[in-house]
């Protein structure tokens, strides 16, 4: 199995009033395509931060991050956004749908900027809503799914772009067990069957035993879980 994400001795500083706060430090990451992997960890070790390096929504202070062979932590900004649209979907805890605008609206919002034909952009909304369950719900408006429904119209918008990676940060942090299970089963069928890879943030540990592998992150370093319980 190829490997999709390479990290080599990334870390992340920022200022803090007047002190230098560390997240992460000389961390080392490979991930194959295809795989399912649960990071977990105390608040504040630096999970969202390693997930915003990883999906180039920020760049790292130092070291090397490599996705799909694109030397991601070299790109300009202008470059990272055209890359991180076309290569990565995101899934938030609390799916960031748009009220006003029903689910096939929602999952088309990513394809507008690239000036795709509204035809091919009804494919593409249409392919996503039907892979997570929910093509008999694309006319409804958040206010009508239930929590469960909106996550997996915020995963189909992750989708439709066809990314190679997926990133999710607590996506079933919101939910209750079913709609959570639901949405674990879902998050596996994609890496299994559509060899999606995705690296899921998580304090719950029913969610991470759903992952192919969970990493431990504390003081900057990744430690492998055998067990989760």
């Amino acid at each position: 199995m190829s490997t999709l994400v390479q990290c080599k001795g990334i870390a992340k500083r920022y200022r803090k009033g007047k002190l230098w706060v560390t997240p992460l430090e000389a961390l080392d990451l490979e991930v194959p395509r295809g795989e399912f992997l649960a990071l977990m960890g105390p608040s504040g070790s630096g999970k969202t931060t390693l997930l915003n390096l990883l999906s180039g929504i920020d760049s790292p202070s130092e070291g090397e991050i490599d996705v799909g062979g694109i030397p991601v932590h070299k790109l300009s900004r202008r470059k990272l956004a055209a890359w991180r649209a076309r290569h990565v979907g995101y899934i938030f805890q609390l799916y960031h749908l748009i009220p006003v605008l029903s689910a096939y609206e929602n999952v088309e919002l990513p394809l507008l900027p690239d000036g795709q034909g509204r035809k091919d952009r009804r494919k593409r909304v249409e392919a996503a809503l039907e892979l997570v369950g929910l093509g008999d719900r694309m006319h409804h408006f958040p206010r009508e799914l239930s929590g469960g429904q909106e996550q997996r119209v915020a995963i189909a918008r992750a989708l439709v772009a066809d990314p190679e990676l997926l990133v999710a940060d607590e996506p079933t942090g919101d939910l209750d067990r079913e709609a959570a299970d639901a949405v674990l089963g879902l998050l596996r069928t994609l890496a299994k069957e559509q060899q999606k890879t995705i690296i899921m943030v998580t304090h719950d540990p029913k969610a991470a035993a759903a992952a192919d592998r969970v990493l431990h992150l504390e003081k900057g370093r990744l430690l492998e879980v055998d067990h989760v319980s």
